[in-house]
Parts: C-alpha cells; sequence; structure tokens
C-alpha cells in the first residue's frame, strides 16, 4: 500500500472490510487519565494528523509507518510493527490509519494490547478522543472497534458522536444502522440503511440483515413537486382574465 494521504472518506471506507470480520470479546469501553496517561508530552509533537505539516507527517511515517508497518508484516525501526505504530502514535495521537493498523494487529495478535504498543487498544482510542474531541474518523473507528467487541451500545454512542460532526456520511450511516440492528432497534436500522443506501453505500450486509429479520421496507418514494402558482397561471397581482 503506497503511503498517500487518505481522506476521511477513504479511511472510513476501507475500515468496513475489518468490521465485518472481527469477532467479538468482551472488554471495558471505559479508560481515561489515571489509566492512559496525561498530558500528551513527547519529545516531537504531539500533532494533530488533520492539520499536521506534510513534512511532519513524512519524517514519521517514512521511518515509523512504512508499508511494512502498515501491513504488520514487521517493524522498521523496532522489532515489530507495534513498536513503530506506537511511535507514531505518539506523535499523531489521531493518526487514522495508523488507528486503523491498530485494529487488525490486535486481531492478528488476539490480544487489547500488542507487542511493543506500550497502551492497550482501548487506551490509543481514549488518548485520540481526548486528544482531538472533534476528530470524526477517530469516534468512527473507535465506534466500530467496539462493535466488533460485541459492546454495541457503546459503539452506537461513538458512531452518533462521529455522525453529529461529519453529517450525512454514507459509512457512518452503515456502521450506525449495524449497531442499531444488533441493539434490535429495527426502525433506526432501517432509516439508517436507507440514508446509507441514498448516499451511494454499494456493501448489501444491512439490507440483507433486515431482510433477513423480515424488518426490510423499500424507502418511500419522493413526493412529487407541484408546480408552483407562478408557473402554472397568473400570480395573485395578474388579473385571471374572469
Amino acid at each position: 500500500m503506497s503511503l498517500r494521504r487518505w481522506t476521511a472518506q477513504q479511511t472510513l471506507g476501507a475500515l468496513l472490510a475489518t468490521a465485518l470480520v472481527l469477532g467479538a470479546s468482551g472488554v471495558s469501553a471505559q479508560s481515561g487519565e489515571a489509566e492512559c496517561g496525561d498530558p500528551f508530552r513527547n519529545h516531537f509533537g504531539p500533532f494533530d494528523y488533520r492539520t499536521a505539516s506534510k513534512a511532519d507527517k513524512d519524517l514519521v511515517e517514512r521511518a515509523h509507518f512504512t508499508p511494512k508497518v502498515e501491513s504488520l508484516r514487521g517493524g522498521n525501526t523496532t522489532m515489530t510493527a507495534g513498536g513503530d505504530m506506537a511511535y507514531t502514535l505518539n506523535v499523531f495521537p489521531n493518526h487514522h490509519r495508523a488507528l486503523l493498523a491498530m485494529i487488525k494487529l490486535g486481531q492478528k495478535e488476539k490480544t487489547n494490547r500488542p507487542r511493543d504498543f506500550g497502551y492497550s487498544i482501548e487506551c490509543r482510542f481514549d488518548r485520540a478522543e481526548r486528544f482531538a474531541p472533534n476528530d470524526a474518523v477517530v469516534k468512527s473507528l473507535h465506534g466500530v472497534y467496539l462493535m466488533q467487541k460485541g459492546l454495541y451500545q457503546d459503539a452506537r454512542k461513538k458512531l452518533e458522536e462521529a455522525l453529529e460532526l461529519a453529517g450525512d456520511n454514507a459509512n457512518i450511516h452503515y456502521n450506525l444502522g449495524l449497531a442499531y440492528f444488533e441493539l434490535k432497534d429495527y426502525d433506526k436500522a432501517l432509516a439508517s440503511a436507507h440514508k446509507a443506501y441514498q448516499l451511494g453505500f454499494q456493501l448489501p450486509g444491512l439490507r440483507n440483515k433486515l431482510e433477513k429479520a423480515g424488518k426490510w421496507r423499500d424507502p418511500s418514494p419522493a413526493p412529487v413537486s407541484q408546480e408552483s402558482p407562478s408557473s402554472s397561471g397568473p400570480s395573485a397581482g395578474e388579473s385571471s382574465g374572469q
């Protein structure tokens, strides 16, 4: 995978494949300063990934978040992918692709605290959200991670927060629909599905789930717009000719 800059939409799209394959296991959704560390101090940075300069991003990514690290094939300056990934997240706590790779690393190593990673995955999300509380991508990734772990109420909350920050977003609507479905809130799941597909989302999984549960309904057709009086006849200030 090349080291091109991803947009928020691309990151959210990429995480969907992960969301569909990871299994559930019980973890706590609660962290905080006591467990996860504060304040944010580092010998370089920390920087907000969204606004950091290209030079600062390149300096870290070329050494620590290389394609080898991102694809979990091993470390570059450390023995493990987790070591270089941890360095990246120390500098950029809300580094979108590193957070996504972190989820996959946890799956690969079957642990919530990958080797040489320092903090747990839950703490990395906690730190990312405290550092950049208005980052919709971070909240979306966190929501999907919580859903993978079976924490659907917590996932719903994170995804609703992400949607509030991002506005209409097909990926968030889709994932939120999945969370609603697991909570058996089928009306909201259906509304989220309609919105996601209206916005161009392609994967049929949510629709398939709703159909299997007997809860799918096609969206109501849009009302036919009526011609305004000004286009169909004289205005109030004109003679009707009668």
